[in-house]
């Protein structure tokens, strides 16, 4: 099957509000190019370097997605171009994001990282976390930032129901941010739209547990 194939048939299952990142990390750009021009026009990186190496080379009205843990000292690498930043887990990473995102002139949109899995190796906030980065004096003086929505990923494990119970434990924690007052509201200018969570082996179970997002990587482009 070729890209632009496994494009057509990931679309076809995909909810009109739902938006596909295609996950392009290690691939090469003639890949990337094959599925731009299938119609394709967000990718999901997770290395910053090969995130800028790629935008250099490639058309610009595509959207890039930094889907990786962000260390605060590559923020500027992307600061000038980046699209949306999924991975933000913690109010120091945000500042930086805010500092570049002045720099350029610019304001950087931004998912907050919630750790929803069973597992010591991912990142994310916890609940108590994300309500005190979103009450710091900090955070409510960020203008160049804005918080779209939230992010997480399921334990890696083939328990359905396992996963299922971590996708509803966010949407939860989604819907009340969207439901709570002026705090989000004063700091975004809007409210939350994005839920980013689903990957190739999940993502139909995502989206019926509340995801707009999802982050499908090797089912369009094959395996590593």
């Amino acid at each position: 099957m070729s890209i632009a194939a496994n494009l057509q048939i990931i679309r076809s299952t995909l909810p009109e509000h739902v938006t596909l990142v295609a996950v392009s990390k290690t691939k090469p750009v003639p890949d990337l190019m094959e599925a731009y021009n299938a119609g394709q026009r967000i990718f999901g990186e997770n290395k910053i370097q090969e995130m800028v190496d790629k935008w250099e080379q490639l058309p610009k009205d595509i959207e890039w997605h930094m889907i990786g843990h962000v260390q605060t000292n590559k923020v500027k690498y992307m600061a000038p171009f980046v699209s949306l930043i999924h991975g933000v887990d913690s109010l120091k990473l945000l500042e930086e994001i805010n500092k570049q995102a002045l720099k350029n002139n610019r304001v950087i949109d931004c998912l907050l990282q919630i750790y929803i899995a069973e597992e010591e190796s991912k990142f994310g906030l916890d609940e108590e976390e994300l309500a005190s980065l979103l009450s710091s004096d900090s955070f409510l003086k960020m203008k160049n930032i804005r918080i779209v929505g939230l992010m997480g990923m399921a334990t890696f494990t083939d328990n359905q129901n396992q996963i299922k119970k971590e996708f509803t434990h966010l949407k939860s924690i989604f819907d009340e941010l969207r439901g709570t007052d002026a705090i989000y509201r004063v700091s975004t200018n809007t409210i939350p739209q994005t839920l980013s969570m689903g990957m190739s082996g999940d993502y139909q179970l995502a989206i019926a547990c509340g995801s707009t997002m999802v982050r499908i990587g090797s089912s369009i482009f094959g395996g590593r």
